[in-house]
């Protein structure tokens, strides 16, 4: 099970920072963050809940990570093992995930997807959400897999959404004429689009587009 410990500073001030896979006992405060990350007009029904989490350990523990900053759970990230074919990419997240509950999960799978990454507003300036992928990356070299997955939200969409097509949207993203806080943020983290996906999820904001986006193991 993961487990590092480590500092982190915010301007010249250390944090203790530590990386660990998720527990029973951090369920409430997982959902606590969530409501924090995603409030209205995101549904708060797609928040997680108990038993969404219960079935994360049950499914796959290696894949529920959270981090903590000075003692306080601060974010983070859930994934499930897919078998992934390149030439059929399409997929909601409610399918792919089975809403939530992962018990989609093929322990034989070839690719590591990414269903969920939260990190507190107020430690989004310490670079936890990269911090988050980077061990998601680990995961997906210690198992050997292919690669890591996940469909990134499209937030800034519906402001451009009468003159630009989702693909036009994308195509300003990588060119550096926009920036979307989400699409943005997973090319920081050395992710790659590799499709839109129209219907991902109900999300009013990216007006239920998504955009799928992979890191592909460099050992294989």
């Amino acid at each position: 099970m993961l487990h590092s410990e480590f500092y982190l500073f915010e301007e010249e001030k250390p944090l203790r920072c530590t990386v660990r896979n998720y527990q029973e006992n951090d369920f409430q405060e997982l959902i606590a963050i969530q409501s924090e990350c995603f409030p209205p007009p995101f549904p708060d029904e797609l928040w997680w809940n108990v038993e969404q989490l219960s079935s994360h350990l049950i499914h796959f523990p290696e894949g529920a990570i959270c981090v903590e900053v000075n003692g306080e759970l601060a974010g983070s990230l859930t994934c499930l093992r897919i078998s992934y074919d390149p030439a059929h990419p399409h997929h909601t997240w409610e399918e792919i995930t089975d809403n939530g509950y992962i018990s989609t999960h093929d322990e034989n799978g070839n690719a590591l997807y990414v269903v969920d990454i939260s990190i507190r507003p107020k430690f989004r300036k310490l670079g936890l959400g990269k911090l988050l992928m980077q061990n998601a990356y680990y995961v997906v070299i210690e198992l050997g897999l292919d690669r890591l997955l996940g469909g990134g939200r499209m937030p800034g969409y519906k402001k451009y959404a009468e003159n630009l097509s989702p693909e036009e949207y994308l195509k300003h993203a990588l060119s550096g004429k926009l920036k979307d806080p989400v699409i943005t943020f997973l090319l920081r983290c050395a992710r790659t689009p590799v499709t839109i996906l129209p219907h991902y999820l109900e999300d009013e904001e990216s007006l239920n587009h998504a955009v799928l986006m992979e890191w592909k193991n460099p050992f294989k």
